[in-house]
């Protein structure tokens, strides 16, 4: 990564950022395999206790407190004509995050968890009801036309997800899971992709919230030529952030940093939110370790992110909602792998075939 023109925030969460814990990890797989099943039969769900023992530093632990940190933002980039649905439902739909309404809301409510929503970015000058003010600006830049936003106010993206990050495991939250909301947002993280994934954007641009399919190449056009125009270098996520990005997907990729440096699993929702853990990724590649992807996003993007990132998710449920939907979701997963895995009988703790 190039030399960061950061605060001191950014540089001392990097500087935080460790591998797991392989003592930890080990003492997991031998309580896993000496468990009353055939070893690796619960597959992903062992893998997930493993994962989060290294995360924690602990052969045991506890997950009590989950929260969905959810950023809104508007693109410039909407102007070009590559979302079907006005940019106000932004600033409408936003509000709905906070009161526990929309689709994340409400899954939220059922596996017990909590959402906090932030404007780092609305094209509005409206304050929202229980959403966080943090906006940067009221919209990125066109990106069609020129960067999407300064370096500067990239760093300033990351820093605001490390900081609610911080604050939320201060909490004593201690599972994570990001989302996002922004009219368009499938343009500016199918750029981000093609540029780390090093693909042209026809091959992974898809309809997003509704786009008409025979817009489909006009949209890939647009992200090719916002490519071209802006030159992001592929090995510096900042930059990448910088020139094609969004100030939601940069916020989610400072959580996921955050989370890393706090040792604290981060539960990564669809396909912006995929877009956001390469960021992060390309700034430090220990953060993926830190990651649990949630479910399969039905935009076809996803693979070419999952691949690069080498994430398997637990979910295929053919979702493309966003929000945060999928991670929430996820939440009762992974309640699930812990509850198994400190609860089910070891051979050790049982007469059995004199195991």
């Amino acid at each position: 990564m190039s030399v960061l023109e950061s605060t001191s925030m950014l540089e001392k969460t990097l500087n935080n950022i460790e591998p797991l814990d392989e003592a930890s990890i080990e003492a997991a797989r031998h309580r896993l395999d000496r468990q009353a099943k055939p070893q690796g039969s619960l597959g992903k769900m062992e893998d997930i206790c493993a994962q989060l023992a290294g995360i924690y530093r602990s052969k045991f632990f506890d997950i009590d407190k989950k929260v969905v940190i959810a950023f809104g933002a508007d693109h410039g980039v909407y102007e070009e004509g590559v979302a079907p649905d006005p940019q106000e439902i932004t600033k409408l739909q936003f509000p709905n995050f906070a009161n526990g309404t929309c689709g994340v809301g409400t899954i939220a409510k059922f596996v017990g968890a909590d959402v906090v929503a932030v404007d780092v970015g609305i094209n509005t000058d409206e304050k929202m009801e229980g959403v966080l003010d943090y906006k940067i600006r009221k919209c990125t830049s066109n990106m069609a036309k020129g960067p999407a936003m300064t370096r500067e106010e990239a760093v300033r993206c990351l820093e605001i997800g490390i900081e609610m990050a911080e604050a939320y495991i201060e909490k004593g939250y201690s599972v994570v899971g990001i989302g996002e909301m922004g009219i368009c947002n499938t343009t500016p993280s199918t750029a981000i992709i093609s540029v780390i994934g090093g693909c042209d954007p026809e091959e992974i641009t898809g309809i997003g919230a509704g786009l008409k399919k025979e817009r489909l190449k006009h949209k890939a056009d647009v992200i090719r030529s916002a490519i071209e125009l802006n030159q992001p270098n592929p090995k510096d996520g900042i930059d990448i952030l910088a020139k094609v990005g969004g100030f939601e997907i940069g916020a989610m990729a400072g959580v996921i940093l955050g989370c890393s440096a706090n040792k604290t699993p981060v539960v990564i929702d669809g396909f912006i939110s995929y877009a956001a853990a390469l960021l992060a990724y390309t700034i430090n590649p220990i953060t993926r370790d830190y990651m649990i992807g949630s479910h399969l996003s039905a935009e076809p993007g996803t693979q070419k992110a999952l691949e690069i990132i080498k994430l398997s998710p637990v979910l295929n449920m053919d979702m493309r909602l966003g929000e945060g939907s999928g991670a929430a979701l996820a939440f009762n997963i992974i309640e699930a792998c812990n509850f198994t895995y400190k609860n089910m009988v070891t051979y050790d703790e049982i007469d059995m075939l004199g195991r």
